[in-house]
């Protein structure tokens, strides 16, 4: 019994050395890309200058300070940047979730398998897309010249569109290219949540006479809760950043960016346009920090009002 035991410990070592070979590639990658950077943090907290062309020698040379975050009140249009970024960030949350739990449920319940594998690589396709790529084919869609859209409306004996000066439709465009390009890896999530969901619960409720509707309402979405929270409380940490690739690149395709820029400012592309333009490393710094503290806050706030309410959904 003695040496049963020790061989089964000795297999259970083995297998935990093997997932943990596993892991070392992904921790390299997150010292490289996220531990390593972050001793730019300091940049926030320095006045910093150049010296003599060395960024670490400038960095240690130059004097602390808290000044850097000022250019947090003193950005023009600062109600206009965070009204986007918020308000773009709460539909996208609310569409991220909603849409590809419901299209992952379709997919679920359908009975030929073959098909609902293809429907699921055709949604996940868009996620590997470039925002660059997706920008030059938004603009076949809209340019003003030649763009689908309006030779369709030639086509009618209609004028076309500037669509690239019509600032009114870009939030509609905003919307539905991000939760395109999203819907696919969402909904992988909810399918394997799905997978893991006992059929003889639907049968017993077919059983009793409960249709595929009230089976999704009744079954299906309580036990998917656990995945819903815990994808809303991630989702709410990055409620004040944006992704940067569809509010730069796309309305810029091959229009004037100026014209746009009350609906397609956000507070990622005012960091990049201090950086770059103003060349202004120590407040990009700032506004990035101040980023990560908010959506710090936001994950452990959300965390802990599900901790104390459902203490089995929490994080941690």
């Amino acid at each position: 019994m003695f040496k049963k035991n020790k061989n089964k410990n000795k297999e259970i070592k083995k297998r935990s050395r093997q997932l943990a070979l596993f892991t070392i590639p992904g921790f390299i990658w997150l010292i490289v890309f996220c531990y390593l950077p972050m001793f730019g943090l300091a940049l926030a907290f320095k006045d910093y200058k150049n010296f003599d062309g060395n960024f670490f020698t400038s960095l240690f040379k130059s004097d602390w300070t808290l000044k850097n975050f000022q250019v947090l009140f003193r950005v023009n249009n600062l109600g206009m940047i965070i009204r986007n970024t918020l308000g773009y960030n709460i539909v996208f949350i609310i569409l991220n979730i909603v849409i590809p739990l419901i299209v992952a449920i379709m997919l679920h319940e359908l009975l030929n398998r073959r098909s609902a594998k293809v429907y699921q690589t055709v949604t996940f396709l868009p996620y590997f897309l470039s925002w660059i790529v997706i920008s030059y084919s938004v603009y076949a869609f809209l340019s003003y010249d030649g763009g689908l859209f309006n030779q369709i409306r030639s086509w009618m004996g209609l004028k076309p569109i500037n669509w690239y000066r019509t600032p009114g439709v870009w939030p509609y465009i905003f919307v539905f290219l991000n939760t395109w390009k999203s819907l696919g890896y969402n909904t992988i999530i909810y399918l394997a949540a799905l997978a893991g969901i006992d059929r003889s619960l639907y049968e017993a409720a077919s059983i009793d006479g409960a249709s595929k509707l009230q089976q999704a309402w009744n079954i299906t979405i309580p036990l998917l809760r656990p995945v819903i929270v815990i994808t809303f409380v991630l989702a709410l940490g990055g409620i004040f950043r944006s992704d940067f690739g569809l509010f730069f690149h796309v309305p810029n395709s091959g229009g004037p960016g100026g014209t746009l820029r009350e609906v397609a400012e956000v507070i990622d592309t005012y960091t990049y346009r201090l950086l770059m333009v103003s060349q202004n490393l120590k407040q990009s710094a700032a506004i990035g920090f101040v980023q990560s503290v908010i959506g710090f806050i936001l994950i452990s706030t959300a965390n802990f009002i599900v901790k104390k309410y459902d203490p089995d959904r929490a994080l941690y």
